[in-house]
């Protein structure tokens, strides 16, 4: 598998995102769903902890793609659900580098929403992997 970024403008490379990845030579795609700081029995952790969130949250969706044979080098696409855009974007800094370190290349979309399945989940991270 080979993946080309495209990148007609820089802003989003600061935030470790790309405006489109291309993928050819790719032999399956996983489509995950999103992932939150949710224990094994679904409850939800780290309350009003948005970072910790995150990276409970990230956790999930590494693990995910590990029992489908894949890691984070594998991921094209996040979506990011969150109940306060602003919260996110004050904690953007501390995140978002989570994702180039672990060796993905990505495009993504940020999404605000009322709620999620718990008032207090604050994040949900969605995914589409390719090998």
């Amino acid at each position: 598998m080979k993946k080309t970024t495209h990148n007609p403008t820089p802003w989003l490379q600061g935030f470790g995102l790309n405006h489109a990845v291309e993928v050819s030579g790719g032999q399956r795609t996983l489509y995950l769903s999103g992932q939150t700081a949710s224990d094994a029995e679904g409850a939800p952790m780290h309350p009003g902890d948005f970072v910790a969130q995150y990276k409970a949250a990230w956790q999930c969706l590494l693990d995910a793609l590990n029992s489908a044979g894949m890691d984070a080098t594998n991921i094209v696409r996040l979506n990011f659900y969150v109940t306060d855009v602003a919260a996110f974007m004050e904690v953007a800094e501390q995140v978002m580098p989570i994702h180039g370190e672990a060796g993905a290349e990505i495009v993504s979309t940020l999404l605000g929403v009322k709620e999620l399945y718990h008032p207090d989940i604050m994040v949900e991270i969605e995914a589409t992997a390719v090998a």
